[in-house]
């Protein structure tokens, strides 16, 4: 053995490393391909060998080479066994190629799965680390469903580098297997408050880039990453939880008067850019859900606007480019704030990065108003004119049309000048929108009827020009103007004053050059042009001069016939023919004019896009059912009918002859020259002068010289758009100087207000009135169509299947397959309790099947009531600052006093109370729902008991997590304690600690009416102490009571909060309190009251808070800590009934249980740890216990020991 260990050791010094390949494949440049054959043939030989070393090197050198492109799909065996290596640096060889070349389609992929199970659960971390970075690059759907309850697991893992990586995989297998993130959600959500940054930060990136896509299913976690918010100073997470609000706000508009000030407080004190930006950009979003609610933000936008001129006027790019694309954003519902720096954004317009200058554009668009229209579209023709390249120069083309042509050309005055800036427009060399001033022409024309005779003018003129703007092949594009003015000089051929004229440019030869789709539209409209001519002239009685011109189109149309596009060639001829026949009925005399128009009389809207997809289909028409009889799959291939055109162009297709090059055609020509010459009987005929010139040698050798004109063309007769600046400038001042004398005229009386008025009077957007009127046409849509949003929805979107909604409780279907691979039985606890409920609830009879189901179907709409109420609690009663876990009270009132409807019951806020308190705790939700299912499987009843101790059982199993998975159930447990009672009303109260502030403690009181009288003006006062007083509103004294607001009728419940400040909370005390109230009755109304005494313990001051057993280790170690002890004997519960009690009555969470020992962990209010070791002897439990505080702690260990002895 030894022999073969070194004869394989020897034989691996002879191997080539990945060092000699990538050295050998440098020294081989000229014949790199063999050298690298060579190589996977080596390869090959290696991953044969027993030695798992040499096979991982072989692994290593295939990874090297399938990064140049190289397929290694053949080695996946070998790659999984390099993966399976016990050595780590082997192992990591393995997960990186599978990592680079393993995908869905990979066939040995399944047999990874038991390999990385036993990966994640190897102690040793790094082992665990690289199959989950492996894992992520690999994850299949069979894999992330067989593999989900393992990553969950490690999750909880004590070591925060697997945390990290466990958190952050499981957005890679909610992709593949979305039936795991529920389960898993609870758990992803507790890692939002891991000790370990780098863990929170993983949870929040991963539930961030979840709700990015479906942000409405992660609403209820707004408290939580609010409070995350306020507390954290990573800037990177503190921009992912901004992003998110960002996309949450929308949702619910109230959050985002709760994010206005925390985000203002960030902008403010930020010295980060990136930060920065993406305030601002989640305070636009919160100011447009807030736009119609709460006018009153001005000073957040001017803030916005300030730093994003910072961010423009910085010399960086990248900073220039994202402060132009932010001002974009606030552009939309804040225009005036922007305009102000229309300055900034105009010199922006210069800038080297042409990235930039087309962001500037963008937001010049949103800054245009009546008044400085024509002023940024005069700057943006000096720019179109001295632009470089021709795709900025198309982009300003394309920006001066939308701005003018937004909203139905709200902002043009005067529409001559528009038409004028389009005819300018058609002058640019090389563009490749010239179906966009097209479209605007004929949108204009159109549109509005007041600008049609200008329009018809301006086109004529164009149409004369035609061959200044065909004329060039680079400037084609712009030949689509072309198509635009004679539609317009066709329609409205009545405004034409020279129809004669325009008619015989319309007929040039030179029309032919153009494209097809033009020339049909001036053949086309040349007949419009031709009858109301022929109109005109048998109206006056010309009846010469209407036979002069049938005769030049019956001439001039046989051009358009013999075009080599199809439509120009119907057209024309079928008018031809119909002017054939005009002409025979003009040599008879018959008029012919009225009806000729009638062919083109009426006007057509245009049609919607969608217009076709909305058509409804009929009754009875199945668009699926086949017409004809479908083909059997028995028909074979000769019985198939044959395509018409399919075999001939196969023949075609065999005998097409190879491309000939240059050489061989000039060979070939010139053979057939000397053929022809030689030939007596070939006709040689004089060759033309154009031929001649051809033929001239050197002809291809005459340099051509690009003529710049550096002055854009100028077309004779057609107008300037400056011109009607200074017009437009004129009319205004007119209309200025007429309203202001109409107001005087208003206004004598009050000349002294009047005077005062006008010197702050500027002209407003409204005073401007536009010179022609816009006729707003709407697109016509098919008869009984209906609006749908659904055409630009993707089917396959992946995020789809995600959409789930997290807030209901989890079915038994729904739950994560565990592996086991022992006898379930086996893990049960030996304690007797735990059979007889399995033998209870095994076989639940069909009666108490029904009665399951129809309680859980009630449990999930309470629960998701629950959620709403939650956040709705959340988002109304608390400031800004109010932490996540426990709402705050309202700021005007001072004490917190939150009611509810009057018709919720007493259960129903136990629930939720539980809820509240359930935002500081670690949940299970596995355990949850087993506790939850055993009660729902006792007796009927019970009902009422059983929805009372629903809060004590979440509680509880929330608490025991990390100990063992008992199936043992929990005693039923509540959190309310009796307050007073007689026989009118029953008060019970819980109090409750909040770590966001460690003066305050909230005390929720239910009031009960047992009796049938009406219960009103209840009034609730307590004597305050030196230490503890009672939160009242401003203005209040001392001995003033706080109102409880709500009535209770007959047997109604009802819960009010109330907020106690205090100093110390190392010591319990009791407060002395009054209720005092109206019973009114049949008989009448009598003033009662109720005395209580209010007891704060002090395990009301601590919180339940998670903590881990290396940070609880440390603490301990720590030496800051005083250390106390009891002893409780007569104690007969379960170990894990005993922790139940212990963490819920006393708010302690399990840090780690090892048999009948456990360490547990709380924290109060004002930051003391507490820390316990319980230990069970068979009659007796004995705590351990070390605090900050002494007083604290024996106080502490005095009330468990009076809890203990209870039991």
């Amino acid at each position: 053995m030894a022999l073969k260990m070194v004869k394989g050791s020897i034989d691996r010094m002879f191997d080539k490393n990945l060092q000699d390949l990538v050295r050998g494949i440098r020294n081989h440049k000229e014949d790199e391909a063999k050298y690298i054959s060579q190589c996977i043939d080596e390869i090959k030989q290696e991953l044969k060998q027993d030695n798992i070393a040499v096979k991982a090197n072989a692994v290593c050198k295939l990874t090297y080479l399938q990064m140049l492109g190289y397929d290694i799909s053949w080695a996946a065996f070998n790659i999984i066994e390099v993966m399976s290596a016990s050595k780590f640096t082997f192992k990591r060889i393995g997960y990186l190629a599978a990592s680079q070349c393993f995908h869905e389609g990979t066939d040995v992929i399944m047999l990874t799965t038991n390999q990385i199970r036993k990966d994640l659960s190897s102690p040793n971390q790094y082992d665990t680390g690289v199959a989950l970075t492996g894992l992520s690059c690999f994850v299949t759907p069979d894999l992330a469903r067989d593999l989900a309850n393992d990553i969950m697991t490690l999750m909880s893992h004590t070591k925060p580098y697997i945390r990290k990586k466990a958190v952050l995989i499981m957005y890679k297998v909610f992709l593949k297997y979305p039936e795991s993130l529920r389960p898993a959600f609870p758990r992803l959500k507790e890692k939002l408050e891991d000790p370990d940054p780098g863990v929170q930060s993983a949870a929040v990136n991963v539930i961030c880039e979840l709700a990015r896509r479906n942000p409405k299913n992660y609403l209820s976690l707004a408290p939580l990453f609010f409070k995350l918010m306020t507390s954290s100073t990573n800037n990177w997470v503190l921009i992912k939880i901004i992003k998110l609000f960002g996309a949450l706000t929308p949702l619910e508009p109230r959050l985002g008067k709760k994010l206005i000030e925390p985000l203002t407080n960030l902008i403010h004190s930020t010295s980060a850019m990136s930060l920065l930006y993406e305030c601002v950009n989640t305070v636009i979003a919160v100011l447009i859900s807030l736009s119609s609610g709460m006018p009153n933000h001005s000073a957040s936008i001017q803030l916005c606007v300030q730093k994003l001129r910072i961010l423009i006027e910085d010399s960086d790019q990248n900073l220039k480019y994202l402060g132009l694309l932010a001002m974009s954003k606030i552009l939309k519902t804040h225009p005036k704030s922007v305009q102000s720096h229309k300055d900034l954004i105009l010199q922006c317009l210069d800038d080297k990065d042409e990235s930039i200058r087309l962001r500037a554009l963008d937001l010049l668009y949103g800054m245009v108003s009546k008044k400085n229209l024509m002023e940024i579209v005069k700057k943006l023709m000096i720019h179109v004119d001295k632009a470089e390249g021709t795709t900025y120069r198309d982009e300003l083309l394309t920006k001066i049309i939308d701005i003018c042509s937004q909203s139905n050309y709200q902002y043009i005055t005067n529409f001559e000048w528009y038409i004028s800036i389009l005819v300018e427009l058609t002058r640019l060399e090389g563009t490749r929108h010239g179906h966009l001033i097209a479209a605007q022409m004929l949108d204009v024309a159109i549109r509005v009827k007041a600008i049609r005779k200008f329009a018809v003018s301006q086109m004529a003129m164009l149409l004369d020009n035609a061959h200044l703007i065909a004329s060039n092949t680079q400037r084609n594009g712009i030949c689509e103007v072309l198509y635009a003015a004679a539609w317009i000089c066709g329609e409205f051929s009545e405004h034409l004053e020279e129809a004669n004229q325009t008619l015989e440019a319309m007929l040039r030869p030179k029309v032919t050059t153009l494209p097809g789709h033009i020339q049909a539209v001036y053949v086309q409209n040349m007949v419009k042009l031709y009858a109301s001519i022929l109109q005109q002239k048998e109206q006056s009685g010309e009846k010469e001069a209407a036979q002069e011109i049938t005769q030049l189109m019956i001439e001039r149309l046989p051009q358009f016939v013999q075009s080599a596009d199809l439509e120009v060639q119907e057209r024309a001829s079928c008018i031809l023919q119909l002017i054939k026949y005009i002409q025979k009925l003009q040599i008879k005399e018959v008029p012919v004019a009225e009806e000729v128009i009638a062919l083109f009389a009426g006007e057509l809207n245009p049609v919607a896009p969608k217009a076709q997809k909305k058509v409804p289909v009929p009754e009875g028409l199945d668009l699926d059912a086949w017409i004809n009889e479908p083909p059997s799959d028995s028909e074979s291939e000769d019985e198939k009918p044959k395509t018409i055109f399919h075999d001939e162009e196969q023949k075609h297709s065999r005998h097409r002859q190879p491309e000939i090059d240059e050489e061989e055609m000039a060979r070939r020509r010139e053979a057939r020259k000397q053929e022809q010459a030689n030939n007596p009987f070939y006709i040689k005929s004089s060759p033309s002068p154009q031929k001649r010139y051809q033929d001239t040698p050197g002809v291809e050798h005459i340099p051509v010289v690009q003529i710049d004109l550096s002055v854009p063309l100028k077309v004779p007769g057609m107008p300037m758009s400056d011109q009607y600046v200074k017009l437009e400038e004129e009319r205004r001042h007119k209309q200025k100087l007429e309203k202001d004398k109409k107001k005087k005229k208003q206004k004598k009386e009050k000349r002294g207000k009047h005077h005062r008025h006008n010197s702050l009077h500027t002209e407003s957007e409204e005073d401007i009135a536009p010179a022609h009127h816009v006729d707003i046409i709407t697109e016509e849509m098919p008869e009984n169509a209906l609006p749908s949003d659904e055409d630009d929805k993707d089917p396959n979107d992946p995020y789809k299947a995600l959409d789930i909604d997290l807030d209901k409780p989890l079915a038994d279907s729904e739950k994560l397959p565990v592996q086991r691979h022992r006898n379930v039985e086996t893990l049960k606890s030996p304690d007797s309790e735990a059979p007889l409920v399995e033998k209870k609830s095994k076989k639940p009879k069909k009666k108490e099947k029904k009665h399951k189901e129809k309680e859980r179907d009630k449990g999930k709409k309470k629960e998701k009531e629950k959620k709403g109420e939650d956040l709705d609690f959340w988002l109304s009663t608390a400031p800004p600052p109010a932490s996540a876990i426990q709402p705050q009270s309202e700021p005007e009132v001072g004490a917190a006093l939150v009611a509810e409807p009057q018709e919720v019951k007493k259960e129903e806020r136990e629930e939720r109370e539980e809820e509240e308190e359930d935002e500081g705790k670690k949940s299970s939700k596995h355990k949850k729902k087993k506790h939850k299912k055993e009660k729902e499987e006792k007796s009927k009843d019970k009902k009422k008991s059983k929805k009372k101790s629903h809060h004590s059982e979440e509680e509880t199993a929330e608490s025991v997590q990390n100990g063992t998975l008992d199936d043992e159930p929990l005693p039923p447990m509540s959190s309310y304690c009796l307050l007073a009672e007689n026989p009118y009303i029953k008060m019970t109260y819980d109090i409750q600690g909040n770590l966001q502030n460690d003066s305050q403690v909230t005390v929720s009181v239910i009031f009960e009416n047992k009796s049938t009288s009406f219960l009103k003006s209840m009034e609730l006062n307590v004597l305050d102490s030196l230490n503890t007083k009672m939160l009242r509103p401003e203005g209040s004294s001392v001995h003033d009571g706080i109102p409880v607001p709500f009535q209770l009728p007959p047997g109604i419940s009802n819960e009010a909060q109330f907020v106690f400040t205090l100093q110390s909370i190392v010591m319990a005390q009791k407060l002395k309190g009054t209720l005092s109230f109206i019973v009114k009755n049949d008989e009448g109304s009598t003033h009662e009251k109720l005395d209580f005494k209010l007891h704060f313990s002090c395990a009301s001051y601590l919180i339940t808070t998670p903590c881990y057993s290396d940070a609880f280790a440390k603490l301990l170690e720590s030496g800051d800590l005083h250390m106390s002890s009891i002893k409780v004997d007569g104690i007969s519960i379960s170990f894990q009934h005993l922790l139940a009690k212990i963490c819920f009555h006393h708010h302690f969470s399990v840090v780690e249980r090892v048999d009948s020992c456990a360490s547990m962990y709380s924290r109060s209010i004002q930051g003391h740890h507490v820390c316990l070791l319980v230990k069970k002897g068979e009659n007796s439990v004995s705590i351990d216990g070390k605090c900050s505080d002494s007083t604290l702690l024996s106080n502490l260990l005095d009330e468990m020991k009076e809890t203990l002895s209870k039991c």
